[in-house]
């Protein structure tokens, strides 16, 4: 039995750790780390991290890990994660950060519970890729068909217009894949022997991704 949730959900790009995050968080109340918002923050506000940042990720790369390292840190310290617990959400992406993730969870003593893994057909991957449309202001994710706004083009939450990315199709797509396989993919090797790992089929409809998810979430809670 845990008292407090210090969860990590790994995937690559249209697995759906969004939408699983988006659940996890409002019926656990933990907090949502996603590097993803903090980047859109920095990249928005041209913080000198944030135009380090748009460089690699226009080019469908990884951010430098003593970037990302340095926000990720700057974040566990605050007073809602060590009252709430979190949810890493798009961190660690190599070994190196995973490594230094371990020490910074160490030093503020706040070991995880549990890490999910979201696994997709590269298949399906490029149609919910390819659909995807994103609020520049708040990061909300929406899909064409799957999840489209209320309004086509605008998001339901501040009203701004909705954007693709720039790599948001089949090319873009399979270097972001080539970038997971290699480097992040590998992680869950680094964890096997220390950490909880649930592999979830992330394919089914998103209620039934939550479910296998709460399931295992609610027996850490009560066993």
């Amino acid at each position: 039995m845990v008292s407090k949730l210090n969860l990590l959900i790994m995937g690559p790009a249209g697995s759906g750790k969004g939408t699983q995050s988006a659940k996890i968080t409002e019926d656990y109340n933990v907090v949502h780390l996603s590097t993803g918002d903090m980047f859109r923050a920095a990249i928005s506000n041209q913080t000198p991290v944030g135009v380090q940042a748009q460089s690699f990720i226009d080019q469908g790369l990884l951010v430098p890990d003593e970037i990302t390292v340095a926000l990720v840190e700057e974040r566990l310290v605050q007073s809602d994660v060590k009252e709430r617990g979190f949810l890493l959400d798009g961190f660690p992406r190599t070994i190196n950060q995973a490594e230094a993730l371990s020490t910074i969870l160490e030093k503020i003593e706040m070991p995880l519970n549990l890490i999910i893994d979201l696994k997709v057909d590269e298949k399906l991957l490029v149609d919910r890729i390819s659909g995807r449309r994103m609020c520049k202001k708040c990061g909300t994710i929406y899909h064409i068909t799957n999840n489209p706004p209320k309004v086509e083009g605008i998001c339901d939450v501040d009203g701004e217009t909705l954007y693709q990315r720039s790599d948001d199709n089949e090319e873009g797509l399979k270097v972001r894949l080539a970038e997971y396989n290699a480097s992040t993919a590998p992680i869950m090797g680094y964890y096997k022997d220390s950490t909880d790992i649930l592999d979830v089929d992330a394919s089914l409809a998103p209620d039934q991704v939550f479910a296998s998810i709460s399931s295992k979430i609610e027996s850490l809670l009560n066993d």
